[in-house]
């Protein structure tokens, strides 16, 4: 039996990444779900106008896009563009921005912190022009070498700050924050400044598999308290989507209507 979605539940295209983006529109649609979080690759390989109308048609908002970001990388500024212009295209508020890992060769992490930070500045009137929001996503500091110098929330909340609310927040994602013994008292100030733009949740579970990456559970399935972080989220003012983002390969591998299920069950015992 399908579980009733909650208003604010949100499915990320990511935790059901192999189910066909058609399969997943009408699933969301029969378990009442209205929002969906979409990434460019899977919307770019079905195509961003059916995608827009597909969703549309369905009654469903996009809820963010995945992702912009990747600064170290030489095509940032043009690559960033085609981002903000397709979440403009498929009606997302937001854009998730990864900001990308050290330079190839460098060891300066402060170096390449200071030119997320200078990167994001230069995209801010063309997302303001197109009415994107800007999200930056802190990771779990294991991922900083490779793939985001930007490890807590507070370092996204000081590079967000030069700039107006309305067009760059944060991203609070569980997996890469509940580590984090100073999240609590950055999440009120992100409150105060009006910077959540987007929150997902996951759980942490262990062991971690071979590629790290992959080792985010369904709600309930390890050790984060998703519903301490929910009311803290909450309590900072954001009455936004909730996003259940997850990749696991074992999640992948089951029926995307079965983890829709699950995803459903979970939010309602651990994060509602």
């Amino acid at each position: 039996m399908t579980p009733t979605a909650p208003a604010r539940f949100a499915l990320n295209q990511a935790t059901t990444k192999y189910w066909p983006l058609p399969d997943l529109v009408a699933g969301c649609v029969d378990a009442g779900v209205t929002g969906v979080g979409l990434w460019r690759e899977e919307t770019a390989a079905y195509g961003l106008d059916k995608t827009a109308a597909l969703v549309r048609d369905a009654g469903l908002a996009v809820t963010s896009l995945c992702r912009g970001g990747f600064f170290n990388t030489p095509d940032w500024y043009d690559e960033n563009r085609r981002a903000i212009d397709e979440a403009a295209t498929l009606g997302a508020p937001v854009l998730v921005l990864v900001s990308g890992g050290l330079p190839a060769g460098s060891r300066d992490v402060d170096a390449a912190r200071a030119h997320v930070g200078e990167a994001i500045g230069a995209l801010v009137p063309y997302a303001r022009q197109a009415g994107v929001r800007l999200a930056i996503e802190p990771l779990h500091p294991m991922f900083c070498a490779d793939r985001c110098v930007v490890a807590s929330l507070g370092q996204a909340l000081d590079l967000a700050a030069p700039h107006p609310a309305e067009t760059v927040g944060v991203v609070v994602d569980t997996y890469h924050l509940w580590w984090d013994d100073q999240v609590w008292d950055q999440l009120a100030r992100a409150g105060r400044e009006e910077r959540i733009a987007c929150f997902q949740v996951a759980d942490w579970v262990t062991p971690l598999p071979a590629g790290v990456l992959l080792g985010r559970g369904l709600p309930g399935d390890g050790c984060v308290d998703l519903r301490r972080f929910r009311a803290a989220v909450d309590a900072a003012g954001y009455r936004g989507p909730v996003e259940v983002e997850v990749f696991h390969a074992d999640v992948w591998a089951r029926p995307g209507r079965d983890v829709l299920n699950a995803a459903l069950a979970g939010y309602l015992a651990h994060v509602a």
